[in-house]
């Protein structure tokens, strides 16, 4: 039970970040929708979208009978988070109290059917345990290419952050540890919730 817990402890905070980008970096709905000059089509609201939606297959999965079987490919795109600060804020606290409330009704080892589309069609098996790790992960992954987009964009003023200039050169300010792997910020010794060795 110890590993699902820390799972939880992960995934929560992992999505705690998309909260606090969404309160305290983002000035605007408009910079969810800006797109990427070095990543196209890219845009913070999609990259937000598509990593809170692997927890959401994942979880909707094992909400359901077994035998388990998950696809990753069978998303939702073009939704309101993707352009709504409040919508994303919505979407994510959704999740956040459904991975609360799924895991730990949920076996680490329970066992799943996992396809994908490589582009050919894969079948493998996995566990719970070890999805709910990759959607932490991929959610992190994300959240780098996020960090990339705001950077491109110029900041503008902040209710959270009413002395910045709206010509302010740099891109739009992130937490230190946001879009970084746990194990690169405890290797880097960072003093955040992810970057403290718990071994």
């Amino acid at each position: 039970m110890r590993n699902l817990e820390q799972l939880v402890e992960v995934g929560t905070t992992v999505l705690a970040q998309a909260l606090d980008l969404l309160d305290n970096a983002l000035a605007s709905d408009d910079q969810l929708t800006v797109h990427s000059q070095y990543m196209p089509g890219s845009t913070i609201g999609k990259h937000l979208r598509h990593a809170r939606d692997h927890f959401n297959l994942l979880l909707d999965c094992v909400s359901r009978p077994p035998p388990y079987v998950l696809s990753y490919d069978v998303r939702s795109r073009n939704t309101p988070m993707e352009t709504s600060r409040e919508a994303a804020r919505a979407a994510i606290e959704s999740t956040i109290a459904q991975l609360k409330e799924v895991v730990p009704k949920t076996s680490l080892d329970a066992p799943l059917t996992l396809h994908a589309v490589t582009p050919y069609s894969q079948t493998m098996q996995s566990t719970f345990g070890r999805e709910l790790w990759f959607a932490g992960l991929h959610a992190v992954h994300h959240w780098s290419m996020v960090r990339v987009i705001a950077g491109e964009q110029v900041c503008m003023p902040n209710e959270h952050q009413p002395s910045q200039s709206l010509t302010a050169p740099q891109g739009i300010e992130l937490d230190k540890s946001f879009g970084f792997a746990p194990s690169t910020l405890v290797y880097q010794g960072t003093e955040t919730s992810l970057g403290k060795a718990k071994i």
